[in-house]
């Protein structure tokens, strides 16, 4: 999979270095899926809204100022990284691969696991917004594999790879849900230039800590 987004995003200064994108394109109930994580095997991902196609929402009834905002803000986001530190940030959107070989949360959750970075950015846009298909389904795949697996150290290195980082206001509720059940990493920020300035932070630091063997290489890994 690393290859093969690497194939479609282009080269850069840093090419192989992916980040992995994600916002709340549709808001769904977070608790409603914890309760029934907590009480089942295995989340059924169907029951949790799919991610938004933004070629489908002309003529819809969803809130378009908000799906746009969302989305405008990720591509700046993306766009910035993609210039310095010149990393492979990309979107879902950004990688062509039809449903029929995989579905939207399986490629959410095939992307996170081939990237270097994943960074969840979650905008104050109402006081009901959830977190999104990409980061329940992402995060879920996560804690599901720190309670099955024995290599703890590919667990550790998954989860010192997950940011989430909220604007400040966010309620503290779902902030509280991300922290609790998924021991994510939390970041606020106050605005556009504080977030990218907190992303490459936390973008570097993991490059950094690659170089010097504090995280292994993924290239090694998914050899």
């Amino acid at each position: 999979m690393r290859d093969r987004i690497v194939d479609q995003l282009g080269d850069l200064a840093h090419s192989r270095f992916l980040v992995y994108l994600m916002g709340p394109y549709k808001a769904f109930d977070i608790d409603a899926m914890l309760e029934a994580s907590d009480t089942d095997a295995a989340v059924d991902l169907s029951k949790i809204p799919e991610s938004v196609d933004f070629e489908t929402l002309v003529g819809s009834d969803v809130d378009l100022d908000h799906q746009e905002a969302v989305f405008d803000l990720l591509l700046y986001v993306r766009d910035r990284l993609r210039t310095d530190p010149g990393v492979n940030a990309f979107l879902a959107v950004d990688i062509d691969i039809p449903l029929e070989e995989l579905d939207a949360a399986t490629q959410s959750i095939e992307f996170a696991f081939a990237s270097n970075a994943v960074i969840y950015v979650i905008p104050k846009l109402g006081d009901n917004l959830g977190v999104g298909i990409e980061a329940g389904s992402v995060l879920e795949a996560l804690y599901r594999e720190r309670t099955t697996t024995d290599d703890e150290s590919a667990v550790a290195s998954h989860h010192e790879r997950v940011l989430f980082i909220h604007e400040t206001g966010v309620r503290s509720a779902m902030v509280a849900a991300v922290q609790d059940r998924w021991d994510a990493r939390v970041y606020s920020y106050t605005d556009r230039e504080d977030l990218v300035r907190q992303v490459r932070l936390f973008v570097r630091d993991l490059a950094r800590r690659e170089q010097h063997g504090a995280l292994p290489e993924l290239d090694e890994r998914h050899s």
